[in-house]
């Protein structure tokens, strides 16, 4: 017997070596980087200012949370993440219906198309999309110029346009990513409840409402989730293709914190609005657990 419980604990002893490395890279990636940036959010640290670092409270989350910057940017990254996932989701849609439907001679040519704007980076999307919406060189006027519109329309000097021009890159880059998810899902459901269907006279409309819709349930608030994620956090794209404008239009949560961090050299601030952010995305993600949880009681 006292072999039996020594020879079990060396084995657990085993284990636990063997995953130790794994625990900590991500400890040391993941968590310290973490309590780094809370611990700096209460402290007066500006980098052009090195010697006068101190410790300061709240103060910084109360000048955050006391700006019009932040609501606006706020505001800015709440009409982003609504709108972009709804067309995200109608792309993403439709894509995976594509993929699905595909025959067998096609369905690798089709894939590969809508999978690749997933996998080009989206700093280069950005430029892509700053040449496409170009008021002098654009594609994009000369097509509309084809049809009575203005061929010299500045879609990036104006916050409505610029805001749609982002979204649209946004949305372009993200689609296939749920197009993936929901094609997946589809895959699953049986081909029977389709068949039954039509032989109870259900057209393809209702059959997409009764049988399709809810069996992605799970997978749709799964992807909002992660989407959700992904507009809060959206960077590359604002960078590249606005900078945040035209006055501050286009700016979000974290284009604001890269601003505190990287242009006023301030990282109280900068970590306070990062913190301020990871708040945001957990507070978000909790709430799409429980509707999940929900789901799964059912």
């Amino acid at each position: 017997m006292k072999r039996h419980i020594s020879r079990e604990k060396r084995d657990n002893l085993t284990g636990y070596l063997l995953i130790a490395p794994a625990v900590l890279a991500i400890i040391a990636v993941g968590i310290v980087p973490v309590i780094i940036t809370i611990t700096y959010s209460f402290e007066y640290y500006l980098l052009t200012d090195p010697q006068n670092r101190q410790f300061v409270g709240l103060q910084n989350y109360i000048e955050i949370l006391g700006s019009s910057a932040f609501w606006m940017v706020l505001k800015n990254t709440a009409v982003f993440a609504v709108i972009s996932m709804v067309l995200e989701l109608f792309l993403g849609f439709a894509g995976a219906l594509l993929m699905n439907g595909a025959r067998k001679g096609t369905r690798g040519v089709i894939r590969t198309v809508v999978l690749i704007p997933w996998a080009v980076p989206g700093i280069i999307i950005a430029y892509m999309f700053q040449f496409l919406f170009n008021n002098q060189l654009g594609p994009v006027n000369v097509i509309l110029s084809y049809f009575g519109g203005a061929s010299d329309f500045s879609w990036l000097t104006k916050p409505w346009s610029a805001m749609l021009v982002v979204i649209v890159a946004d949305a372009w880059k993200q689609f296939p990513y749920i197009a993936l998810m929901l094609l997946a899902g589809l895959q699953t459901i049986p081909q029977e409840l389709y068949e039954s269907a039509a032989i109870d006279g259900a057209g393809k409309l209702k059959s997409f409402f009764h049988i399709t819709l809810p069996n992605l349930k799970g997978i749709l608030l799964i992807v909002l989730l992660f989407r959700t994620m992904g507009a809060i956090r959206i960077f590359d794209i604002i960078f590249g293709i606005t900078g945040g404008g035209p006055a501050s239009s286009t700016a979000t949560l974290l284009y604001q914190a890269y601003k505190y961090l990287f242009t006023d050299m301030n990282y109280g601030k900068g970590s306070a609005m990062s913190t301020i952010i990871t708040v945001i995305i957990l507070a978000i993600s909790i709430l799409y657990i429980r509707v999940l949880g929900k789901r799964d009681d059912e």
